[in-house]
C-alpha cells in the first residue's frame, strides 16, 4: 500500500466530521478506568491508519457514523458521567480529537471553568504541523497532553500506521511545540512492535528535544480485542509484547 501525507488526510478527514463547533462523535460518554478513572467521549475520524488500533468502523467509516455535537453538549455528557462516577478528569477518545480545532477549542474553554482535568490524547500530526494550535493549547491550564507516537523509528511508524515515513518527525516536533508553548505534556510509545534498543534510540531523540520528555515516556502496548487481531493478521504483522483486553497490566492502566 502507498503511504500517504497524514495532514493531508487530517484535512479530508476534517470535511467529514467537523461542521464548525460541531463535532462527530459515536459515543457522548462512558466510565473507564484509565488514568485511575475518567469520563470520555469518543469521537469519529483519524489522519492515521494504525494497524493495533482499537477504534474499527468509526475511524474508517466515518462518512456514516456518529452524530454531530456542539462542545456543551459534550461537555454536560462528560459531566454527568464524571459526578456518576466521581471521576475528577475527562478525555475524548475513540480517534483523533485535534481533528476539527474549532470545536476542540471551545470544549477546552468549557472545561477551563470547571474543577476538571482535561487530558488530550493526540498522535501529534497537527500539533507538529502548526505550532499555533500548540501554542493555542496554552491558555488552558487544566489540559496535559499525551502524545501518542507510532513506533520507534520513521519505518516502524510507516508499517504501523500507513503514513509517509518522514511524518513521524511531527509527533517529535508536536512534543517540542507543546513545551515551547508552556503546555503540560509527555509521549507515550506504542512498543509492541520494536526491539528495547529501538526505544533507547527513540530516547536519544527524545532527550534532545527536552531530558523530560525521555525521562517521562509512557509504555504503549497492543490490546488483542477480536478486530485489532483480525487487523493485525491481515497487515502480517505479529506483535512482540501485546495484552488480552481482560490481562492488562495495572502499570498500564
Amino acid at each position: 500500500m502507498q503511504s500517504f501525507c497524514p495532514v493531508k488526510l487530517a484535512d479530508d478527514i476534517e470535511k467529514i466530521v467537523a461542521k464548525g463547533e460541531l463535532r462527530k462523535y459515536y459515543r457522548t460518554a462512558r466510565p473507564g478506568r484509565w488514568y485511575g478513572g475518567i469520563a470520555s467521549a469518543d469521537c469519529c475520524g483519524c489522519c492515521l491508519r494504525c494497524v493495533f488500533c482499537w477504534s474499527g468502523a468509526p475511524r474508517d467509516s466515518s462518512e456514516i457514523i456518529g452524530k454531530f455535537y456542539t462542545p456543551e453538549h459534550i461537555l454536560s455528557k462528560l459531566d454527568a458521567c464524571a459526578r456518576k462516577f466521581g471521576y475528577s478528569q475527562l478525555r475524548i477518545s475513540g480517534n483523533e480529537p485535534t481533528i476539527g480545532k474549532e470545536h476542540l477549542l471551545k470544549l477546552l474553554e468549557l472545561v477551563q471553568q470547571t474543577d476538571y482535568s482535561f487530558i488530550l490524547e493526540t498522535n501529534g500530526i497537527l500539533l507538529g504541523h502548526d505550532k499555533d494550535y500548540a501554542q493555542q493549547l496554552s491558555k488552558f491550564d487544566k489540559v496535559h497532553v499525551r502524545v501518542s507516537i507510532k513506533g520507534v523509528n520513521e519505518q516502524e511508524f510507516s508499517t504501523l500506521t500507513g503514513a509517509a515515513p518522514e511524518a513521524f518527525e511531527l509527533q517529535l516536533k508536536a512534543l517540542g511545540n507543546l513545551l515551547d508553548a508552556g503546555v503540560s505534556c509527555h509521549p507515550a510509545v506504542m512498543l509492541s512492535f520494536s526491539p528495547r534498543e529501538g526505544l533507547d534510540e527513540l530516547s536519544s531523540r527524545l532527550n534532545e528535544i527536552d531530558p523530560s520528555l525521555s525521562k517521562n515516556v509512557e509504555e504503549e502496548y497492543v490490546f488483542l480485542y477480536p478486530h485489532v487481531v483480525e487487523r493485525l493478521r491481515r497487515a502480517g504483522l505479529r506483535p512482540r509484547v501485546a495484552y488480552s483486553p481482560s490481562g492488562i497490566p495495572q502499570e498500564l492502566v
